[in-house]
This record gives structure tokens, C-alpha cells and sequence, in this order.
């Protein structure tokens, strides 16, 4: 397994954008993400998956079974580092490190999972994408577009929306904070600058 870099960051913050713009270029950056647009035939079994976590609330579920779930997708970013082809640079949408950080923030963070995930392969570095909250629900139709597991309360709203958003950032970078982590702005420029950022950070 080669170098690889990880794109992370809050909900909303335009990983998705960049990453599209990113596999458009065709170049020597290969971005793995489980956003249906970018899944392979052979993997749309993660649609429905997604689908299945936009319902799930917090706490409705045992933790084995929901951390079980979300290890599907950790475990789809392994397969593609593995199958990875020469020559071309993975930069993995989140990684384990967004999963593991909000299931701190909502109470499950438990064993075997938080052992095992944080010790798979470490990337070369992270891209973090800044973005503002108030920003990032702007892009999520001011709620409309959100799941249970993005968001403070019962039901979005701006406020359970940010403070969500804030803590995790913060759980973010702290999970990140054994690595080389390099910021980028993703709220001030356009698709393709935020891409040429990126590609900048990993030295591409």
C-alpha cells in the first residue's frame, strides 16, 4: 500500500465539490469517496447504506449495530487503498476519522471499533476544509438536506445544526492531531480554486 491523503472536514463544508472537480481532471490524484456519483458499479451497495444512516437516530440503535454499519464505509475506503494503481495518489473523503469523530460526539465511542479503526494505515497527511457553519447551512438548503446524525435535537435547526458543526471541528482536528494536517478555506473561493488548494497542500 502507497502514500495516500485524507480530505476532511465538517458537514457541508464542499469535500464532495472538490473531489468531483478532483476525478474530472483525471490526474495523478485518485479521490475515493462513498458519494453515490463516485461509486463503481460494483460498490452501489453503499447507496442504500447511506440511505440507511440518513434515518438512523441516535440512540434508537445499539451501538454494535450502528458502528457495525458505519465500518461498512471505512472499510470501502481499505478495498480501494488496495486496489489503488500505480502511479496515482488516493485522497480518501473522511477516512475512519469523521466516523469515529461523531460517534464520540454522540456517545459511541466504544470498544472493539475505536481500537481497531484507529489502528489501520495512517495517510501521508490531511486536507482539512474550513468552512463556516453558517455557511455550511446555507448548502444544506437551511436544514432541508440534513440526516440525524448531522445535527443537534429532535429536528434541524440552524442552532443544533452549528453547534453540531463546531464540535465537530473540533473533534476533527483533535483526532487528526497526530498527523500533518494542512487548512484550506472552503467557503472563500470557487470549486476548482479550492481543488487547485488541495492539490497544492498534497504537493501534486
Amino acid at each position: 500500500m502507497g502514500d495516500f491523503w485524507v480530505l476532511l472536514g465538517a458537514d457541508y463544508c464542499g469535500k464532495s465539490a472538490v473531489l468531483e472537480e478532483l476525478a474530472a481532471r483525471e490526474g495523478r490524484v485518485l479521490p475515493v469517496s462513498v458519494d453515490p456519483a463516485a461509486l463503481d458499479e460494483e460498490y452501489q451497495v453503499l447507496t442504500e447504506l447511506r440511505r440507511t444512516l440518513g434515518r438512523m437516530a441516535p440512540g434508537r440503535h445499539s451501538p454494535d449495530y450502528t458502528m457495525a454499519i458505519l465500518n461498512v464505509a471505512v472499510a470501502y475506503h481499505l478495498d480501494r487503498l488496495h486496489r489503488a494503481p500505480d502511479g496515482r495518489t488516493p485522497l480518501l473523503d473522511s477516512y475512519y476519522y469523521k466516523i469515529l469523530a461523531k460517534c464520540r460526539l454522540f456517545g459511541l465511542d466504544e470498544e472493539p471499533w475505536r481500537s481497531y479503526w484507529s489502528s489501520l494505515p495512517q495517510p501521508a497527511g490531511v486536507v482539512f476544509l474550513d468552512t463556516d457553519p453558517e455557511v455550511a447551512w446555507r448548502r444544506s438548503g437551511s436544514g432541508a438536506r440534513l440526516n440525524r446524525l448531522e445535527y443537534h435535537g429532535s429536528s434541524p435547526t440552524r442552532e443544533g445544526f452549528v453547534r453540531f458543526q463546531r464540535e465537530l471541528r473540533g473533534a476533527l482536528v483533535d483526532g487528526a492531531g497526530h498527523l500533518f494536517v494542512e487548512h484550506v478555506p472552503g467557503d472563500e473561493a470557487g470549486v476548482a480554486a479550492t481543488a487547485d488548494l488541495v492539490l497544492r497542500a498534497m504537493k501534486e
